[in-house]
């Protein structure tokens, strides 16, 4: 067991990776309602000896923050709409031979039922599946069991994400919905 097995089992949580260690694939991660998935989510993925890199608000990224952030796989979003996000994430993709990313599909820790349809976008354009993960505050596990391959209806993709996430407990429960 290393370090980061040790922290979380020390925590008293589980951790179940059970999909397939894709060269180049999406976490979705959910529910998202502390800054404490963060840290839960990089340990669970650093105590199967694997790395992601992730999305965060640029406003995180300032000196000296952001070279610690990117460092670790950092990847800052712009807070203004029109940005060219999708694109700039899908060329590092076809850039990369090995790339892993987490996204939050809630895109903030507040109370939204208004997900974020770029990890669809970003899926498709970069041929990359998608690993459902999950951390479940209620049962104290972090899991990443499920694999989600994108159809051409994105509704129904994300009416499928959302009730994937239903029955997982975040650590703020009255900020997270799939409704």
């Amino acid at each position: 067991m290393n370090l980061a097995g040790l922290i979380l089992k020390i925590a008293g949580w589980k951790v179940s990776i059970t999909v397939p260690d894709h060269p180049k694939c999406i976490i979705s991660v959910a529910p998202h309602t502390s800054n404490w998935d963060f840290i839960l989510g990089k340990l669970a993925y650093a105590s199967v000896k694997r790395h992601a890199g992730f999305l965060m608000k640029e406003s995180w990224f300032f000196f000296p923050l952001k070279y610690i952030l990117k460092a670790i796989g950092g990847i800052p979003v712009p807070r203004r709409r029109g940005s060219s996000l999708v694109d700039s994430i899908v060329n590092k993709f076809n850039r990369s031979s090995r790339m892993v990313l987490a996204i939050t599909p809630e895109g903030t820790r507040s109370r939204t039922s208004e997900w974020r349809y770029g990890i669809f976008y970003i899926a498709r354009d970069a041929g990359v599946p998608i690993m459902l993960g999950a951390i479940d505050y209620k049962k104290k596990i972090i899991s990443i069991t499920d694999e989600f391959v994108p159809t051409d209806d994105i509704q129904a993709d994300m009416d499928s994400l959302k009730n994937y996430y239903k029955n997982f407990t975040a650590k703020y429960p009255d900020k997270f919905t799939t409704q």
